[in-house]
């Protein structure tokens, strides 16, 4: 056994050597130094992983054949490191237009298997949303680039680059001959992009087996809320998607021999939309902030030290102003707060020119975004409710329909659980300075799945900074905050287990 090996476990019992001859400060700064070395050798495999056009939205059998590229790739770094390997097979996915794509295999994998310590489980993704040089990209999107210390490419911090964080602080781990401190486990998908097919499950099928002695369950799949000061996310929103049709006929009417003498489906529809939100953003719908979790006074003070430059937000999203005056209100309303959004209508003339037409079917199509605790079907129907209501009232002789063809579910943690408290003395430790608590107003349904149906507590541990620019152009991942995260997830390693034995390791690290 590697005299490194030994220390750490004595210091991991309870009553351990009191004063060891390799404290533990010493095994992080050396940590720290060996990722510093080869931050290089680490930004170069961003780049190869980076180069795969691993793009899981276009459904093309080239696109396909570079996921599983990159998957084979990320399982082999995978067992160069130690891991025992399972590619599953997840099959065929069935297009609209008729044709069956390959399914890319979903990783399994672990490393170590020692019941005295906890086991962590991390969650990734290799695919990356579409990306060519003439959507705006100033540089090559497959080919990373350096500039001022930002690298530029897409996937870098989406997912790539916070994946391949939490592989370089295992590496570093073995390169330096320390055992690791916990036992890890990953899953790792290649078609989160285009709604995680296969996932859930996969998810289901392996709770008794891969997932029965996970201890906690990582995701580092979300930004930053500030350019500089790190964060945890221990809430995202839900979503409902609905559609409301309105229709007289399948065919168009001409507004010159019909206008005027029947009930219009683009006056009923624009009528029932405008009826949904108020000129506030306050939603109308009866009863829809019923179930909307209370506002603590601990809650609210977590917004008062968030880091958020209001102005600047403000000037970065170039728009005339909020709705809300105040960092707190304004942060609130995008993450604890339901919103509804609406998004388009089908059926409607949108091109240039004039058309004097009346549609003879329109579709509208909206969201709402659901927050802790308001519930899916209690929601459905009381849009359905609602929007009969005011369609009744107009005395239409047009059909209404109102469907919610999408419902997931809001999504919170504990942040007294054991993994946020580790999470927070790594960022102390690695940054110097406490984490913004933050919420996402988005929805990341992988972290309602792993709680539901594996029964464990999830953290949400993000690396990328707000101006990373996921799923747009310019998407990049700055190298301080790769390296740093590297860094990151070793020191996070080392604190859950120092919870695990009862805070057994000395109390600075």
């Amino acid at each position: 056994m590697a005299p490194g090996v030994l220390v750490l476990l004595l210091l991991l019992l309870p009553g351990g050597m009191a004063s060891p001859p390799t404290p533990l400060p010493a095994l992080l700064e050396r940590l720290f130094h060996h990722i510093d070395l080869h931050q290089d050798e680490f930004v170069q495999t961003l780049a190869d992983w980076v180069a795969i056009k691993s793009d899981s939205v276009q459904p093309l059998p080239a696109f396909r054949q570079e996921i599983l590229k990159m998957m084979d790739l990320a399982a082999d770094k995978l067992r160069h490191l130690g891991a025992s390997v399972d590619l599953v097979d997840t099959g065929f996915q069935q297009m609209p237009d008729g044709q069956s794509l390959l399914l890319p295999p979903i990783v399994l994998a672990e490393l170590g298997r020692d019941p005295q310590k906890p086991t962590v489980c991390f969650y990734g993704h290799l695919d990356v949303q579409p990306a060519h040089r003439d959507d705006g990209w100033l540089t090559d999107p497959y080919t990373l680039t350096e500039v001022d210390g930002k690298l530029y490419g897409r996937g870098t911090t989406d997912n790539k680059g916070p994946v391949l964080a939490w592989l370089n602080a295992i590496s570093t781990f073995r390169a330096l001959g320390q055992d690791l401190p916990i036992n890890i486990k990953f899953i790792i998908e290649g078609m989160e992009e285009a709604g995680s097919v296969a996932l859930q499950e996969l998810v289901e099928k392996e709770k008794q087996r891969f997932f029965s002695d996970v201890d906690s369950i990582v995701i580092s799949d979300n930004l930053w809320i500030s350019k500089r000061k790190p964060a945890l996310t221990y809430g995202t929103r839900g979503n409902c998607y609905f559609t409301v049709e309105v229709k007289c006929r399948d065919q168009d009417f001409h507004s010159g021999t019909f206008g005027g003498i029947l009930n219009e489906p683009m006056a009923d529809l624009v009528a029932l939309l405008g009826s949904l939100m108020g000129p506030s953003g306050r939603i109308l719908i009866p009863g829809i902030y019923d179930d909307v979790a209370p506002l603590t006074e601990e809650e609210r003070r977590l917004y008062e030290v968030i880091d958020l430059d209001l102005e600047e937000y403000w000037n970065s999203c170039q728009v005339e102003r909020f709705l809300f005056d105040t960092k707190e209100e304004l942060l609130m309303h995008l993450w604890r707060y339901p919103s509804l959004s609406i998004h388009g209508i089908e059926g409607a003339f949108d091109e240039p020119g004039a058309k004097t037409v009346i549609p003879g079917r329109v579709v509208g199509k909206f969201s709402i975004r659901l927050v802790p605790h308001m519930d899916l079907s209690m929601v459905e129907k009381q849009v359905k409710q609602h929007l009969e209501g005011i369609f009744s009232k107009r005395n239409s002789s047009n059909q209404m329909m109102v469907s919610m063809v999408l419902g997931l579910q809001p999504w919170i943690a504990d942040i007294k659980d054991k993994q946020y408290i580790a999470a927070k003395r790594a960022i102390k430790t690695v940054f110097g300075t406490e984490p913004d608590m933050i919420r996402d107003g988005s929805t990341i349904p992988v972290a309602r799945v792993f709680q539901d149906t594996v029964q464990k507590s999830v953290l949400m541990l993000p690396l990328g900074a707000v101006d990373d620019g996921e799923h747009c152009q310019q998407e990049k991942i700055n190298r301080w905050n790769y390296i740093k995260g590297s860094k990151l997830f070793a020191a996070f390693f080392l604190e859950m287990a120092k919870l695990h034995y009862n805070n057994s390791f000395p109390d600075q690290i």
